[in-house]
């Protein structure tokens, strides 16, 4: 990498970091990369520059600064869990902060993680008032290790310091420089120079280096009001619930506040290592990689030219079309939106525009983006009206034969090379691109409920779907705000085909004797966001039921014959009181003795255990399944499908990863057993059994 020039004359570092004389001020430019991850190479280079700095008579003080986009990113996790190669980030910062000199750190783009930690080591920060600083590592199930949980609360106070480290979002510079964590912002074009200039003011003015260490008047509130931690632990506890991280955090920072600082530091160091040998760490890390894994399509190349998208056309106001609309408006992309008759259109118009006035009641939206945004939709009765539109996305009601009327008529109406898409959650999508002369601009794009909320997105391949469609699909889902997944055509395609296995067991688990708020704690103990029931009373039991066609067979059929159709109608699997709120309905459980009576099921008792291996080892079995397939293209992206779609906890990594940790030999065991004493729904797939023959998980894919 090319090094700057040194009006000194003085040599540079290697070329991770360049050195520069201004006046008496050494300039140490971080040169590692886009991000400049705190490597072992770079921490060298960062050690050796101080060194040289410190021992030249000529230089008085020393900025750091980031070269490229940013400051720094942050520790470089690919190191995690290796030997450690050369000084570790932690003693470098001891080094730097013990610096004989005075060392600004000048900060533009991101300081974030490792990064941030380097500043504070720094005896003063500089910033533009565009850069971005934080502490983000309680999402990778980790702790800022070096000194951050520490220095930190000195600067900030612990209160600050807890919304920093255990929310894990970066914070401006502005509202650093408003804590006291920037000393002085500088203009956006004149970083350099002012963390210079700065410097010089500090020598000159002979200002004392101002070691955060020593730092003790803002951590007497956490000894003052031990009763902070405690209030925190409660505000953030269903935020916080099931990890590890950020107990790990709230303790540290604790640690801060009533031991002296290298105590703290220990105790830091210990949680750290705690955290990144953890399971919970190693799967939140799997996920952060796997995520950028998804874009990557092996037969549709980074480079694949994509379709201009300029507007979009939305057919359907209801939930998932309001929703669909909502992610392009907020994009700044123009929609027009499509309905059958005057009053859905109108509805779903008012709701999208209340979405958007709630959220600027909030604060997180300004009261004239309401209007920018509303500006952008156009609404219409007339099909004909998306003649110019560049993509249109079907979102009605998931009947085969409504779809593939929608689609022959768009056929006809939507221009050369537009890209029409289906919503469909189930369907398939090479019936409906065969109602078309143009089955390669065919895709299918589920959206997930509520649809400007969810991040996932499961972008359906077609077996005529042209690349570039793919790839457009793809990266206007970024573009909205989405993770996409490419997935295959089959009933269900990742998500959904996976989750009814485990709806299957569910209801036969309640059949046989266990309560329906027994399977619903069980999966919520495991760190889902609700169980089977509660979901399902959430979306409504009359879902795709009607009397006429149901036949009174199944439990769901009995409950919506008595209007228990869910939450809507205060009565479901459970009975709710005016707020919504659950409790567990002996009318259900006569409904289920009935059923069970008429099928002759025998009734028994099921171990917690029992009833968490048959809801979810199907679920494992049958992405197994999809694998062999070739529905899904890793057994990562079906992790990221149930992360970012249903709710699986981050911190298990996915039902593929989590399998992984479980062993395949004991999933395989375990469905064996159940295949013998329920039959053939629980045979284990081919591929499940090589990989437990082989040794092998479904990482080694």
């Amino acid at each position: 990498m090319a090094q700057e020039s040194n009006a000194q004359g003085t040599p540079t570092n290697d070329n991770v970091v360049s050195t520069a004389r201004e006046g008496a001020v050494a300039v140490l430019t971080l040169q590692s990369g886009p991000v400049n991850a705190l490597g072992t190479a770079l921490r060298q280079g960062i050690l050796a520059g101080v060194e040289a700095a410190e021992a030249d008579p000529a230089v008085k003080a020393i900025v750091l600064i980031g070269g490229g986009r940013m400051f720094s990113a942050g520790a470089d996790i690919t190191e995690f869990g290796k030997p450690q190669s050369g000084i570790s980030l932690p003693d470098l910062l001891n080094r730097i902060e013990a610096s004989s000199k005075p060392v600004v750190a000048a900060i533009h783009g991101n300081a974030l993680g490792g990064g941030l930690e380097t500043a504070l080591a720094c005896h003063y920060r500089v910033a533009v008032p565009s850069a971005k600083v934080g502490l983000p590592e309680v999402k990778l199930g980790i702790l800022p290790g070096a000194g951050g949980t520490q220095r930190l609360p000195r600067v900030v106070g612990p209160r600050k310091a807890l919304e920093v480290i255990v929310g894990g979002s970066p914070i401006g510079a502005k509202a650093a420089a408003g804590m006291g964590l920037i000393d002085e912002l500088a203009p956006e074009d004149g970083l350099r120079a002012q963390a210079v200039a700065f410097a010089e003011r500090v020598v000159a003015e002979g200002r004392p280096l101002t070691k955060i260490r020593d730092r003790d008047d803002k951590i007497a509130e956490g000894r003052d009001d031990p009763g902070l931690f405690a209030a925190f632990r409660e505000e953030n506890a269903r935020k916080t619930r099931g990890f590890e991280a950020p107990e790990a955090c709230i303790a540290c920072v604790e640690a801060a506040c009533r031991l002296p600082f290298d105590e703290g530091l220990a105790f830091e160091r210990a949680q750290f290592q705690k955290l990144v040998s953890g399971t919970q760490s190693a799967a939140q890390r799997y996920v952060f990689f796997a995520e950028r894994q998804a874009a990557k399509i092996p037969d549709v190349p980074d480079d694949t030219p994509a379709r201009p998208v300029a507007r979009v056309g939305v057919i359907g106001a209801g939930t998932m079309g309001g929703g669909i609309s909502m992610n392009f408006l907020n994009a700044g992309i123009p929609v027009t939106i499509v309905e059958t008759k005057r009053e859905a259109l109108d509805r779903g118009l008012k709701t999208i525009r209340t979405n958007y006035e709630n959220t600027a009641k909030k604060g997180r939206l300004k009261e004239e983006d309401v209007e920018t945004r509303m500006g952008l939709l156009s609404d219409t009765l007339d099909l004909e009206k998306l003649a110019e539109c560049d993509l249109i996305i079907e979102a009605v009601y998931e009947d085969m034969g409504i779809k593939k009327e929608i689609f022959s008529k768009l056929d006809k109406i939507a221009k050369p090379g537009a890209i029409l898409a289906s919503n469909t959650s189930y369907l398939d999508i090479d019936a409906i691109a065969a109602m078309t002369n143009r089955p390669a601009d065919v895709i299918g794009m589920h959206f997930f409920s509520p649809a400007n909320v969810m991040r996932l997105l499961e972008v359906v391949r077609g077996e005529r779907t042209a690349k570039d469609v793919i790839a457009t699909a793809m990266q206007i889902g970024r573009k909205v705000g989405k993770i996409p997944v490419l997935v295959g055509v089959c009933h269900g395609f990742v998500g959904n085909r996976m989750l009814a296995q485990r709806q299957r067991e569910a209801n036969r688990l309640i059949l046989e004797g266990v309560t329906p708020w027994d399977v619903d704690r069980v999966v919520y103990e495991f760190g889902l966001p609700m169980g089977p029931f509660t979901m399902s009373d959430l979306a409504g039991l009359d879902i795709g039921w009607s009397r006429e066609t149901n036949k009174s067979e199944s439990v769901r059929d009995l409950l919506c014959e008595q209007d228990r159709r869910g939450q809507k109608t205060g009565a479901g699997f459970y009975d709710y009181d005016a707020k919504r709120k659950a409790t567990p309905s002996a009318v259900t459980e006569e409904i289920i003795a009935t059923v069970a009576g008429r099928q002759g099921v025998k009734r028994r008792d099921a171990t917690d255990q029992e009833i968490l291996e048959r809801t979810l080892y199907p679920m494992v079995n049958e992405g197994a399944k999809i694998l062999e397939e070739g529905k899904a293209i890793r057994a990562s992206d079906i992790d990221i499908v149930w992360i970012n779609g249903y709710g699986w906890p981050v911190y298990r990594g996915g039902p593929m990863f989590w399998a992984d940790t479980i062993g395949l030999p004991k999933v395989l065991e375990r469905l064996r057993v159940y295949q013998a004493e329920y039959g053939d729904a629980f045979k284990p797939s081919a591929l499940l059994e090589r990989l437990a023959a082989e040794g092998k998980g479904f990482k080694d894919l």
